[in-house]
């Protein structure tokens, strides 16, 4: 298995309750103006936002963008019994690397272009870097132009998702549904058939080739 290893960049989320698949696309579809001033770096101009909203993310891209290491790492944890596998952090660090470990369990995110499972292009399957449940396939894996490793779709049954309302803008993230691992957030500017981005975190992810 291939497993990256990452430097680690600012602008993550954290947990609450997971959300029915089915809704994952009503909700991204809800989100999506503010989303996209976000990645737009708070450029409200070049996503047609009002200059309010622009001014409300662009805060978080600004705090985002004065430290080129881990910013803020900030989550909500689930309960014990919340998921199939539950360690305490003592035990996760045991298994994780320390990037692996700010990413999964503290939500951090890795910088653009930096893991390289981004130009992978071999068959295979997407492992959870933290409990190896299979999540996602190259076969619905695509060229974003983002720096992350995306997907248009998850495979079945593989995650969990949840609105993360931190940095002043409510996104969708995603994660492990067996472990609870982070592993990004999902925008509504993929391809079809699902219109749908699955922009995640290389270093949450283990490549295993078909």
């Amino acid at each position: 298995m291939l497993k990256p290893s990452v430097s680690i960049a600012p602008f993550e989320a954290r947990r609450t309750n997971d959300k029915p698949a089915k809704s994952i696309e009503r909700e991204v579809q809800a989100n999506a103006p503010l989303q996209r001033v976000c990645e737009a770096g708070g450029n409200a101009n070049a996503v047609g936002i009002t200059k309010r909203n622009m001014l409300v993310c662009g805060t978080a891209s600004v705090l985002a963008s004065m430290s080129a290491g881990l910013l803020f790492s900030t989550r909500t944890a689930y309960g014990q019994s919340s998921f199939e596998i539950s360690k305490s952090d003592a035990e996760w660090r045991q298994l994780l690397t320390d990037t692996e470990f700010e990413v999964l369990r503290n939500e951090a995110t890795e910088k653009p272009y930096s893991s390289p499972l981004n130009d992978e292009k071999r068959a295979g399957t997407y492992n959870c870097a933290g409990c190896q449940l299979p999540v996602y396939s190259s076969e619905t894996k695509y060229d974003s132009g983002t720096g992350w490793p995306s997907f248009y779709t998850s495979l079945p049954k593989a995650i969990g998702t949840k609105q993360d309302n931190t940095w002043f803008v409510t996104r969708i993230e995603v994660h492990c549904r067996r472990c609870g691992g982070h592993l990004g957030h999902i925008f509504d500017d993929g391809p079809q058939p699902t219109g749908l981005r699955h922009c995640l975190n290389g270093v949450a992810l283990e490549f295993a080739v078909a």
